[in-house]
């Protein structure tokens, strides 16, 4: 692996009750996280392949991880995200060669098709600073139960010569989701829309 990586972090949040009520079965999210070294931190450098080429390796192995921390089988994947933190010594180009040429192809294997662009976000900040990572669901960007983020954040990362990855996937949308629009027994998964 091209990636430098001091730490993975895994992390499932199950939601059991909204506003009194109970959620049956439980709304699950997971997020899998890495922490790396920058190899350009503190420097301008035109071509950013590495970080495309560590991009591809971290969409495969945190979409790997993010799914099996909530042990179902890839296609019943039902939302996904990404985001990135670079350090003080980066730039936020530094998080869009990660996420955005490459990543989302083995992202999208790893939870079994996915025709919806990946939702993403990228931020510069420091150890402990939260990284939203923004929800849709794989298949129809329509899916307005699906519209949700997921925080996380590391007491220790990212420092300044490091970046912080997220992948986030869930197994449902919001609890108790009542604003209309397309819902998943109606997508059609053709052109990521609908």
């Amino acid at each position: 692996m091209a990636a430098q990586i001091r730490k993975i972090v895994v992390l499932v949040e199950e939601t059991h009750r909204e506003m009194g009520r109970a959620i049956a079965p439980a709304t699950r999210k997971a997020a899998a996280l890495a922490v790396i070294a920058n190899p350009f931190a503190g420097r301008f450098v035109e071509d950013l392949e590495p970080l495309i080429a560590i991009g591809e390796e971290l969409g495969d192995l945190l979409g790997r991880r993010a799914v099996a921390a909530l042990g179902i089988a890839p296609a019943m994947v039902e939302s996904y995200g990404k985001a990135a933190m670079v350090g003080e010594g980066g730039e936020l180009e530094h998080a869009a060669a990660i996420l955005h040429p490459r990543m989302g192809k083995p992202l999208r294997a790893a939870v079994e098709k996915g025709a919806a662009l990946v939702p993403s976000a990228k931020k510069a900040g420091g150890p402990g600073q939260p990284l939203d990572v923004p929800l849709g669901h794989k298949d129809a960007a329509y899916v307005r139960s699906h519209f949700d983020a997921m925080e996380v954040r590391l007491a220790d990362a990212p420092r300044a010569g490091e970046i912080l990855v997220a992948i986030a996937v869930t197994d449902s949308g919001r609890p108790l989701p009542r604003i209309g629009g397309l819902t998943v027994a109606e997508i059609e998964g053709k052109d990521g829309l609908r």
